[in-house]
């Protein structure tokens, strides 16, 4: 049965691969709306960020189709916005990756490279040690395993902001929380029942 409490948006930046996202949300219940529409998503009342992709293309497209300003307009209003993998990185001021990119200046500070003498990237499952206590982890014991994907991490100047950190050679921050704004490192939608609960309790949050 589709959940009809609330409208959900998925972004759609011209990337692809949001399948894995649509049909966690749908596992859950939820009847999410994929688009590019700047209308449709600052009218949405729950909106995802998937991140695929490289930085470069990706801010690229964001800032020609205007979905860049909606984003900072989303966060500026405390807008209920899930942020996943380049979704995170894109939210802080810079990345090291295409020579040096400017992203979206949410979150101050930058996304670096992970360590050189590791496996990059970074592939698989690893423990996700929170930080802080929040309602998007309820039900969701401390250190649990969760799927990532990536060269990159984040590094937010603002320490606060980071709710979550994972090892990898360094401890990195693998989830940032500010208000309203959650953004994984990790991929919940490839993550088993985990990240169908994180996404839950976030809908949750969000739509009641």
């Amino acid at each position: 049965m589709s959940k009809n409490s609330g409208k959900i948006a998925i972004i759609d930046y011209g990337a692809g691969n949001l399948g894995s996202v649509i049909n966690a949300l749908n596992r859950l219940g939820y009847r999410p709306a994929v688009t590019d529409s700047i209308a449709e998503i600052l009218n949405s009342d729950a909106v995802f960020l998937p991140g695929v992709g490289a930085a470069g293309d990706t801010m690229k497209r964001l800032d020609a189709t205007g979905i860049s300003r909606t984003i900072r307009e989303l966060v500026r209003l405390h807008r209920p916005l899930f942020a996943i993998c380049l979704g995170l990185q894109l939210l802080l001021s810079n990345t090291e990756e295409d020579d040096g990119q400017a992203c979206l200046n949410i979150i101050s500070g930058s996304v670096k490279r992970l360590p050189p003498g590791l496996k990059i990237p970074h592939m698989g499952w690893n423990q996700v040690r929170q930080l802080v206590a929040h309602p998007v982890f309820s039900g969701i014991p401390d250190s649990t395993d969760f799927y990532f994907v990536h060269s990159y991490y984040a590094e937010p100047l603002d320490k606060s902001v980071i709710a979550a950190e994972t090892g990898y050679g360094i401890n990195f921050c693998s989830m940032i929380i500010r208000n309203n704004l959650v953004a994984t490192q990790f991929h919940p939608e490839k993550s088993g029942e985990p990240g169908l609960l994180m996404y839950n309790n976030f809908l949750k949050m969000a739509l009641h």
